[in-house]
């Protein structure tokens, strides 16, 4: 039997499952553990996965794929624990993963050479309520503390056609949510025939699938949202109201040192822009705390940036020095000042969160039921708030709930009625 253990981002989260669906029927001991190359702590976190998972099979074949084994695949090659590496370019070859014929320690290719993305469509997600599609896979761009191309290589794109029949699959599995989810979503299509857009992409889902309740996006580059995209996301209530954005600071002067696309009035302008159109939006971002060379005024400015933007979920990361980067070459910032900015950005996310969610006592929400024990559900909201309730409700069904109050960063409520 195999077994996936997956770390980091929703794509691996994905491909985990693509991993799980073909070596289901595998019967030899095997443990893939899916890495994250992000930072150098999910790469320290990598081997102390594998370190444990030694120790609780001693028995079992341990197979690492995932951006960490791409980028330094000699990491887990002089691991004792390791028995295979298998590189992303090499992630949906099944038989990488098989110890029925001798192969070598190290699986790879050049990334960079890939130039499609495997269209493997899966009829159902292991003890998921929502599904999540792969619609699209590296990136282009090159933002100077990212090592992530050089582990998923240039973007490619799925082809809509494949994309809506998957998505018709779990409609008629019964799912209630789809994700569509990508390395950089916005550059889809950029290298299909017509050049595609996002926004194209998503007009056809909804139109063609109707049966289809809940769409997601799982993070966007809002500079690269196309006119269509906007269309959608703001005249189809079935686009779900939560957008997280990759905006990474808020400073000018940073973010040109980060190679991003955006300015910060271009942040701004895109979320008034949104929630003028839909004012239900609710948005997301990833910030980076430290970033080298940030002044105090500069990290004020990405503070700001959260009430500027109106930001309710943040994903706050201390800047980490990746080796290979350009930005791990710049003059760097005292960690304790990085992990204190983090802290603050985090406090003020969190103040945020509280707001919104106070907001929403009293108001009926439509939530997905993903777990459910002992007489109490957990789910998320339309927004994406977690949201707690006293109920017996089947997992992967829609229910309409009152909120009730907020307790440990989370809405309470009661089920209204069984959503048809």
């Amino acid at each position: 039997m195999a077994d996936v253990i997956s770390l980091g981002c929703r794509l691996n989260t994905y491909e985990s499952e693509v991993l799980r669906d073909q070596l289901s029927g595998n019967t030899e001991d095997v443990a893939i553990v899916n890495t994250c190359a992000v930072t150098a702590e999910a790469v320290r976190q990598a081997r102390q996965s594998i370190r444990r998972l030694r120790r609780e099979r001693p028995k079992a074949k341990i197979v690492v794929t995932g951006c960490a084994a791409q980028i330094e695949p000699d990491t887990f090659v002089s691991m004792p624990e390791v028995d295979r590496v298998v590189g992303n370019s090499h992630k949906a070859d099944a038989g990488a993963f098989s110890f029925d014929v001798p192969q070598p320690k190290a699986v790879l290719s050049d990334i960079m050479a890939v130039r499609e993305t495997a269209q493997h469509l899966l009829p159902g997600f292991a003890d998921k309520a929502r599904a999540f599609i792969e619609i699209q896979n590296g990136c282009d761009h090159r933002c100077t503390f990212c090592i992530i191309p050089y582990g998923r290589g240039n973007s490619r794109s799925v082809p809509a056609g494949a994309i809506i029949e998957q998505v018709r699959q779990l409609v008629g599995n019964d799912y209630q949510e789809v994700v569509l989810t990508g390395v950089d979503l916005t550059s889809y299509g950029s290298d299909l025939p017509g050049r595609p857009t996002l926004g194209n992409l998503v007009q056809r889902i909804l139109k063609l699938v109707p049966d289809l309740p809940r769409l997601r996006i799982s993070s966007i580059d809002s500079i690269e949202a196309d006119a269509a995209l906007m269309e959608a996301i703001t005249g189809d209530m079935r686009l779900m109201p939560h957008l997280h954005l990759s905006l990474q600071a808020g400073d000018n002067m940073i973010l040109k040192r980060m190679k991003r696309r955006h300015t910060r009035e271009d942040a701004i302008a895109f979320c008034e822009e949104v929630r003028a159109a839909r004012p239900d939006m609710v948005f997301g971002a990833d910030i980076i705390a430290g970033f080298p060379t940030e002044t105090d005024a500069m990290f004020e400015r990405s503070l700001a940036l959260v009430d500027d933007c109106g930001l309710t979920f943040l994903h706050v990361f201390p800047y980490s020095a990746r080796e290979g980067t350009p930005a791990a070459r710049m003059p760097q910032l005292p960690k304790a000042v990085r992990k204190a900015r983090a802290a603050l950005l985090r406090a003020k996310g969190e103040e945020a969160k509280a707001a919104y969610f106070g907001s929403r006592i009293g108001s009926e929400e439509r939530v997905l039921i993903e777990r459910c024990e002992d007489g109490i559900a957990r789910g998320h909201t339309e927004s994406f708030a977690p949201i707690t309730l006293a109920a017996d409700a089947s997992v992967g069904r829609l229910v309409t709930v009152q909120v009730t109050g907020v307790s440990d960063a989370q809405l309470i409520g009661e089920p209204v009625r069984q959503a048809a």
